[in-house]
């Protein structure tokens, strides 16, 4: 007998084998024993979540020869296993990613006019349908305006907002939600136990979060780890077959940054390196756990977590504020990866930027410099060990600020925690050495104590260590340095747009074509005027 892969033969026949979408099933079933339907079916969800297995259960549900509407189809009668196996007459599957043309959806269209040869309804699915063009909608919209009594439409998306507002406003939604790595590691387990076969629960964790949510794709890598592990299933064969980190290699570097130690941090990025992973996957690992340790800080970390006693050990370890910085690093390193020389580089570069907020790396270093006399009539160079400069004291004069806080600085060179708190302040006054500076509502988090001391240390080699620093949260006028640089940005991408918009070639296609401009996927220039580069 030919075999059959894990995700057809565990695909759900009936509303009660649905995994993970509780809200949908209700309303469904509610729906049909009232014998209320609706003419059509929207539903929408990221791939492999079961849109196109409810839109077969639903169009059984209201074929069943045997049970009539109903939310419980017998799956024993013709019109039950012929759809099925997809042989029913009356059911027409149509892929929309295939059949983008107007002339293709007419086509369909023409024959809902006809009645049922075999079922109660015609039942028309059509998959992907955000892939139809405008004027197949605008065709599928007078059908879906006056639909015949005998049709039913069920409509599936992965993107619901390229759909036109027309076509959904004559839809009954519903979206359908990825699933948790707890709940798919859990549906995976009945099925090995079923099947007969052997298998490590770590292992099922790592296949449910490769998966992101999607049961289609769990059982797919279900089905691989099988046969990478011989028969069985185990969390070693399963990493070694995805390319993971494990926590053999993500732990100890997370343990070295922690501790501020550049060389062992080094050291772990080329052992992880050295076993081929990813590098962005090292990075969202890192990312991950960095997540569950400001959630341990903030009290809400489930006690039944892998890890949990790591977890808790880090949350003491690290300072919040570094945690939320940690996080930012890893995941617009991530970002950044492609941009860099090599991948390596990117990743170790994002270690790095990590290290330079622990405690061990925030003090000044000097490089080594040797003792010299110096020549006559220039004064003698100072050693390692001495200050290169003498700092100011208490009644010394403060560094000359003439209120412009944003050239002060773009001039300054404050990095990590103290240059983006300064980024986005503007200056609300100073006097007597006191300064005052407000930052918005919605970056508030720049006020808090631990962005305020790091600022006030920065500081204080440019205004004397006499400085009184405040930082509240108020009313701004857009005149910081981060905000004078995200307008430059928005002005730069509105003005990549509409060159993209009003090129005559895309203005072709989307004329021409059905074709769409999306605006997301549209970069500026990297040198402002410079609009020959824009990249789509």
């Amino acid at each position: 007998m030919t075999y059959q892969v894990l995700a057809r033969k565990w695909r759900p026949r009936a509303f009660e084998e649905i995994v993970g979408q509780p809200h949908v099933v209700t309303a469904l079933g509610n729906a049909l024993e009232s014998k209320r339907l609706h003419h059509a079916y929207l539903f929408t969800g990221t791939r492999g979540v079961g849109k196109t297995t409810l839109a077969r259960i639903l169009a059984k549900a209201i074929n069943c020869e045997a049970n009539g509407i109903s939310a419980h189809p017998c799956g024993k009668c013709r019109a039950c296993t012929e759809i099925d196996s997809g042989r029913f007459v009356d059911l027409l599957e149509v892929d929309a990613a295939t059949n983008t043309k107007v002339d293709d959806m007419r086509e369909l269209l023409d024959t809902a006019q006809y009645m049922p040869v075999a079922g109660r309804f015609k039942v028309y699915i059509v998959d992907e349908v955000h892939m139809l063009s405008r004027n197949a909608f605008n065709s599928m919209l007078k059908t879906l305006e006056e639909p015949p009594e005998h049709v039913k439409f069920i409509l599936a998306t992965t993107d619901p907002q390229r759909l036109p507002v027309t076509i959904l406003s004559r839809c009954l939604q519903f979206n359908l939600k990825p699933l948790s790595p707890q709940l798919i590691a859990g549906h995976l387990k009945k099925v090995l136990a079923a099947e007969k076969i052997a298998f490590e629960e770590p292992a099922l964790a790592l296949i449910a979060k490769a998966a992101a949510g999607s049961v289609r794709d769990s059982l797919s890598l279900l089905d691989q780890a099988i046969a990478h592990g011989g028969g069985k299933v185990g969390a070693a064969d399963v990493t070694d077959m995805l390319g993971t980190l494990g926590a053999d290699l993500i732990w100890p570097l997370l343990d070295r940054i922690a501790a501020g130690d550049g060389k062992g941090t080094i050291e772990e990025a080329e052992r992880i390196a050295s076993r081929s992973v990813a590098l962005d996957t090292a990075l969202e690992d890192l990312a991950a756990i960095l997540h569950r340790v400001a959630l341990a800080q903030a009290g809400a970390q489930p006690h039944d977590e892998d890890d949990a006693s790591r977890i808790a050990a880090m949350a003491t370890r690290l300072d919040p504020a570094r945690v939320q910085v940690m996080y930012q690093v890893a995941i617009l390193g991530r970002r950044d990866l492609a941009l860099a020389p090599d991948e390596f580089a990117g990743f170790t570069m994002a270690l790095l930027r990590m290290l330079s907020f622990s405690e061990a790396s925030s003090r000044p270093v000097t490089a080594p410099m040797p003792e010299s006399k110096g020549a006559p009539g220039l004064p003698a160079r100072p050693s390692a060990a001495a200050p290169a400069s003498r700092p100011a004291s208490a009644t010394s004069t403060p560094a000359s600020f003439d209120g412009n806080w944003p050239a002060f600085v773009e001039r300054s060179g404050l990095t990590g925690m103290a240059g983006m708190a300064a980024r986005y302040a503007e200056l609300g006054s100073f006097q007597n050495n006191h300064l005052e500076l407000v930052v918005p509502e919605t970056h508030r988090m720049y006020a808090e104590k631990a962005y305020v001391d790091k600022l006030k240390s920065e500081l204080a080699a440019h205004f004397g260590p006499g400085l009184r620093l405040t930082v509240r949260v108020g009313s701004t006028a857009g005149t910081s340095v981060g905000a004078v640089k995200s307008r430059e940005m928005e002005k730069r991408q509105a003005s990549a747009t509409e060159a993209i918009e009003e090129d005559p070639f895309v203005k072709s296609l989307v004329q021409d074509l059905g074709a769409e401009v999306v605006p997301s996927s549209i970069r500026p220039a990297e040198a402002p005027g410079n609009s020959t580069s824009d990249k789509r």
